[in-house]
């Protein structure tokens, strides 16, 4: 018998070949990704392009009448919950993208030894893991921006309609790059957490609640990202509370900010205790506010800051990973 003999390591993949193979893997999220993507896009150009002017023609018919008139209520209710339900879609698909990547990118492998294995093979753990967030970041990316972009023409065309503003929670992260930024830490962030739990029911839900959390702080912390400007109201005006306002308080004649006492918090009881506005030197109210012409610098900020945590995230992941592996080279290029 003849020993056949076979000399020398495998060739090593290419980025298009392993790329590919992850795609294959996870080719149910892609086409389940896909889908949904394609159902928001269809029910977003529904919106745009057939019920947004209906809609402000309503409105406007409406106030021009001083809501004592008919007008065309269908078109103005369909419109606004078709609205509302594509700022869910587009608000929470960070948490959907972050659940997928907590449960199956990396501690699924993890967890049945699929990556152990590839790891033996001629793909290194880092070319494992720059797989694992290039090509799902590429097809994220284009698909966010897709949503954002249509969501946004879609408020836009809506203005008139005055359904939801711009400043509203769930229109302010679906109409830019917020989305898609947050989208691309979940992703990140399951990684990471795969990573170190190893598990995917566990992975799924922390990765969830991490995501989650950052969102919930990012717009909790939005108003400071950006310089307001103050507006001033008289004392029969009271405090104004007209769009979305950081802080507020009264001011005093030496020109002191106090607090606003609690008499006067609503403008309607501002005249009822003149009294105690006087006894304190209180002349006037102030509002730090962000108007609409910030709206663009607070969402570019909100995305730098977010970007900013997902290459941390990115680098402790494969910091993990080498620590775990010990066969990462320092400064492998992501």
């Amino acid at each position: 018998m003849t020993a056949l003999t076979v000399s020398g390591t495998p060739a090593a993949p290419t980025p298009f070949a392993t790329a590919r193979a992850m795609l294959r893997l996870h080719r149910p999220a892609l086409f389940l990704w896909t889908g949904m993507v394609l159902a928001a896009l269809a029910l977003m150009v529904w919106g745009y392009g057939w019920l947004a002017e209906p809609a402000a023609a309503a409105y406007q018919r409406l106030k021009a009448c001083d809501y004592a008139c008919s007008y065309d209520q269908d078109a103005y209710v369909t419109y606004k919950d078709v609205l509302h339900y594509a700022s869910y879609v587009v608000t929470f698909l960070p948490l959907l993208v972050a659940a997928w990547a907590g449960a199956t990118l990396t501690s699924r492998e993890l967890e049945n030894g699929t990556a152990q294995l590839v790891w033996t093979q001629s793909l290194t753990p880092a070319r494992w893991l720059a797989a694992k967030l290039l090509a799902p970041a590429a097809l994220l990316t284009a698909g966010t921006s897709l949503l954002v972009l249509l969501h946004h023409l879609l408020w836009a065309e809506g203005r008139r309609a005055d359904v939801l503003g711009w400043n509203d929670i769930l229109v302010f992260q679906a109409n830019g790059p917020t989305t898609a930024a947050l989208t691309l830490f979940g992703l990140a962030a399951g990684a990471l957490i795969g990573l170190l739990l190893r598990r995917s029911l566990p992975a799924l839900a922390v990765t969830v609640a991490v995501t989650a959390a950052v969102g919930f702080g990012l717009n909790w912390f939005r108003g400071y990202f950006w310089p307001t400007v103050t507006v001033t109201t008289s004392l029969e005006d009271g405090p104004w509370f007209g769009g979305p306002v950081v802080s507020y308080g009264a001011v005093t004649s030496t020109g002191a900010h106090v607090p606003v006492p609690d008499c006067a918090q609503y403008w309607s009881g501002a005249l009822d205790c003149r009294a105690q506005l006087d006894k304190q030197h209180i002349v006037r109210f102030y509002s730090d506010m962000h108007p609409y012409s910030h709206y663009w610098p607070l969402q570019l900020t909100a995305t730098a800051v977010t970007l900013a945590l997902t290459g941390l995230v990115v680098l402790v992941a494969f910091r993990v990973l080498e620590r775990h592996t010990g066969t990462v080279a320092k400064g492998t290029a992501v």
